[in-house]
């Protein structure tokens, strides 16, 4: 369904908020300093406003941007996230449980963009993992796990539906954003004019188009990871029950190497105000003892989508296989697969070696809506 048969088909929006008046009366628009925030209600509200509303690009501009300079709280972005679960997501669950990973959509600029290796080492251990993505963002514009798939040859522009079968068939699959939040998706031209990363630019990380119940991501300051935990605590559709979350190369969600901090949320641990539990792996001890200027390349979407090839398929060792390993095992952990990073790397470099992940990468290479 196109965002335009979405928003069709969307009801009045109930409330008294408009952006405008979010702005001046609400406060939003304040400043920084003196910034109001906004209620969940008033949140949800406004994002409905947002994808349904129709309001003009001047005054969803300046939203986007008091919001930014304000800094969007739990609350205010679990407003958003339901929202765009309600009024855009089309989501399709496969048979398995997956974990999500949804790599901030700007991407990378510098160095291969792993995910995708990494997410067919983790299926090829038992771990399955969805990825999702859009064309490139502000304010990078950098590389995606779409544009390595498609590099690959592989279909990316899919109905959420084949994304599930893509899913349990491979154990990786990626949904389109154009497909399953095709309202947000239709939000770009105004986020290119606004040029910088806004709170659209969070919540579409956690948009989980398979129903996951778990989310993998990564942050940089370990304010921005209790942050999302608050979100996803404070959410009324999200259905996550665990997070996550890795110092990440770029912003996406590669860790990086050296002393990575790790942050993790769980539903059941009822964890008062959204706060985690935070704390260090020694990437070296995993084997994965490389600097991550040996993961640079020139031509993003191409080496990426090279270094997948051969990794896989075993024709590359060195710091890039190693890399491979240690995202995987990221994952094979957040999945609850295994009682550590440590444990997930082993399990993912065993992978590797018996040709358990070849044969996912040939899964994949052959995968047909």
């Amino acid at each position: 369904m196109s965002g335009e048969q979405l928003r069709d088909d969307a009801t009045e929006i109930d409330g008294e908020w408009p952006l405008k008046r979010l702005l001046t009366e609400g406060g939003v628009g304040s400043g920084p300093k003196t910034a109001d925030d906004m209620s969940y209600e008033q949140s949800r509200e406004a994002f409905d406003r947002v994808l349904v509303g129709d309001p003009d690009p001047a005054t969803l501009g300046a939203f986007l941007l008091a919001n930014r300079w304000k800094e969007s709280t739990p609350d205010e972005l679990a407003g958003f996230a339901d929202s765009m679960r309600e009024r855009s997501v089309v989501a399709a669950t496969p048979d398995a449980d997956p974990v999500d990973c949804g790599g901030n959509y700007d991407g990378k600029q510098k160095t291969a963009v792993l995910g995708v290796a990494a997410g067919l080492v983790a299926a090829a251990a038992g771990t399955p993992v969805v990825a999702h993505s859009g064309p490139s963002l502000p304010a990078k514009h950098g590389t995606t796990y779409g544009d390595v798939l498609a590099e690959l040859g592989v279909p990316t522009e899919l109905d959420p539906a084949d994304s599930a079968a893509m899913t349990d068939e491979v154990g990786f699959g990626f949904y389109a954003q154009s497909r399953f939040n095709p309202v947000v998706h239709d939000l770009r031209a105004t986020r290119e004019e606004v040029g910088v990363r806004t709170s659209v630019n969070t919540v579409e990380t956690l948009a989980n188009p398979a129903n996951a119940s778990v989310h993998f991501g990564s942050f940089y300051h370990l304010s921005y990871a209790e942050r999302i935990a608050g979100t996803v605590r404070e959410s009324r559709e999200l259905p996550f029950e665990r997070v996550v979350m890795a110092q990440g190369m770029e912003g996406y969600d590669d860790v990086r190497p050296g002393t990575t901090r790790v942050a993790e949320w769980d539903a059941e641990e009822g964890t008062e105000g959204g706060r985690i539990e935070d704390g260090e792996v020694e990437t070296a001890d995993s084997g994965a003892d490389f600097e991550r200027e040996e993961l640079q390349v020139e031509d993003l979407p191409a080496d990426s989508a090279r270094v997948t090839e051969e990794v896989l398929t075993g024709e590359r060792d060195g710091p890039f296989a190693d890399a491979v390993a240690l995202n995987a095992g990221f994952r094979i952990y957040a999945g609850g697969d295994a009682d550590s990073v440590g444990e997930g790397v082993e399990r993912a470099r065993d992978a590797l070696a018996d040709g358990r992940a070849a044969e996912r990468f040939d899964a994949l290479l052959g995968f047909e809506p």
